[in-house]
């Protein structure tokens, strides 16, 4: 007799199916996995063994196989267990074998018997839902399962009540679905002292998803202006707050199945290796860049990056997905962010500073700038000066017009986009860039000018419209003019 349990194995985002095939046959003891299983599933034998042992059963002393089909799919991570213990059971004759062919099992197993938590339980209770099956998981994601509409789940805090379910001798109650999380308050723009010029530009990076550089000497407020971002941009969509969950779900930092409606903000250490960034790794895992989809990555001190990291980065600012190779597997992640980046204009971090000297320039300048590539700069739509904070400005009073002020404008902004239908101005492209980024004459005469002595590349000249037409729904234009146009080449030419 040959027992069937369905489980998934996860490829970036998407479920694959998986069914775990086990036989219990005469012959010398024996308890093997094959199917292209790794280190962490052919340990699931011990585990599997001790979990068993703690219900009070013994293996047969069988050739016990289990086989995980389609045997070319490689297998990875610790969410086999339970469906390989269910197999088990099932071929033992401990449970009915068709009573499981309704449900998809993932999870992982602890000595003891306890199914305990892992990674990609929404992504495996959607493909459940498509698949028109139930979900059997770790009871701690029973609220994160309760995501994907229309699917029976069972959430088990061990094996024994599991068994006593299915047998009927007890029932588990239905998870609650999981909580959305309250939008925690970063800080305000209030804080920021001065700098009127870092302000419009972070407010219009803001309004149309765009990507922003701020060059400055240390202490002029580039971090705390970044920091202000996420309390300025529009809340996620239920749409999206699914998205940014099942990258969430996937890495395994979905906490108790609540979801969040506020954009991700992640800010790795110039230390970060190109896996930490973009995703990969021995396990492919997502990286920083699918970790802050739909939301802000900002890379503080951003020369001292790698540059091949920095470079890794050049393809998802423009296509808004990371592809990992592999020689047996090809995963792909979401990753449309919007990229925050900030920096000193030389190592010393002073050229230009009117109260102290680069003592190296303008070598010290040319050196540390020439870390970062020509075609990253090209993605960045903004570039902005941050100067030097007097005393005397900060003994200034909190300027009148804060972060609530600034997220209304914005929020009206985006609603414009909305109605276009794209996410923000940053997505514009083809005919709805013509259509609706096409500026007045004079814009154009202007843009054409501009375009031709600062040599602008095709995608240079692209996010530039991008940019006008965002600083013209922030005026409430229809059209974008020649003072829109003028504005986004003072960003596009500010450099530091």
């Amino acid at each position: 007799m040959v027992a069937l349990v369905r489980t998934v194995a996860y490829l970036g985002l998407e479920a694959r199916a998986v069914e775990v095939q086990c036989q219990v046959a005469p012959g010398m003891p024996r308890f093997s996995v094959v199917g292209l299983p790794d280190k962490a599933v052919s340990e699931s034998r011990e585990r599997v063994q001790s979990a068993l042992s703690a219900m009070g059963l013994a293996l047969p002393p069988k050739r016990i196989t289990i086989n995980l089909s389609p045997a070319d799919l490689p297998k990875d991570g610790s969410h086999y267990d339970l469906p390989i213990a269910l197999a088990l059971l099932a071929a033992m004759g401990v449970t009915d074998a068709e009573q499981l062919g309704d449900w998809i099992a993932v999870g992982e197993l602890s000595l003891d018997g306890r199914v305990i938590a892992s990674p990609g339980v929404l992504i495996a209770a959607l493909h459940a839902s498509e698949s028109g099956t139930g979900l059997i998981c770790p009871a701690e994601q029973g609220p994160e399962a309760r995501w994907a509409s229309g699917v029976p789940v069972l959430a088990p805090r061990d094996l024994t009540s599991l068994i006593g379910h299915l047998k009927g001798s007890l029932v588990l109650p239905e998870p609650a679905r999981g909580t959305v999380a309250d939008s925690v308050a970063g800080k305000d723009l209030r804080q920021v002292k001065g700098q009127e010029t870092a302000k419009r530009a972070l407010e219009i990076a803001a309004a149309g998803g765009h990507n922003l550089m701020m060059v400055g000497p240390p202490g002029s407020g580039k971090s705390l202006l970044a920091s202000c971002l996420p309390g300025i941009l529009p809340d996620l969509t239920p749409t999206e707050a699914l998205e940014v969950s099942m990258v969430q779900s996937v890495a395994g930092t979905l906490e108790a199945g609540r979801i969040s409606r506020a954009r991700p903000f992640r800010a790795p250490h110039h230390s970060a290796s190109m896996a930490a960034l973009t995703g990969g790794g021995l396990k492919v895992r997502p990286g920083e860049v699918s970790l802050a989809h739909l939301g802000v990555l900002f890379l503080d001190e951003l020369p001292e990056f790698q540059r091949p990291v920095l470079d890794s980065l050049r393809q998802p600012l423009e296509t808004g997905r990371v592809d990992v190779a592999r020689a047996n597997a090809h995963v792909s992640f979401p990753a449309r962010v919007q990229l925050v980046a900030a920096m000193n204009p030389c190592r010393c971090g002073y050229a230009g500073d009117p109260t102290r000297n680069c003592t190296k320039y303008p070598r010290c300048v040319g050196d540390y700038q020439a870390r970062l590539s020509g075609p990253l700069l090209d993605r960045i739509d903004l570039h902005v000066h941050v100067g030097a904070v007097s005393a005397m400005d900060m003994a200034l009073p909190p300027p009148a017009e804060g972060s609530a002020e600034v997220a209304r404008r914005v929020a009206a902004a985006r609603a414009v986009q909305v109605a276009r239908g794209v996410r923000s101005n940053a997505e514009l492209e083809g005919e709805l860039l013509d259509h609706h980024a096409s500026p007045d004459d004079a814009g154009r005469a202007l843009l054409l000018q501009a375009a031709e002595k600062l040599r602008l590349s095709a995608r240079g000249y692209t996010r530039m419209l991008r940019v006008a037409r965002t600083i013209a729904d922030l005026s409430g234009a229809e059209t974008i003019g020649r003072t829109h146009i003028a504005e986004a080449l003072s960003y596009r030419l500010m450099t530091g």
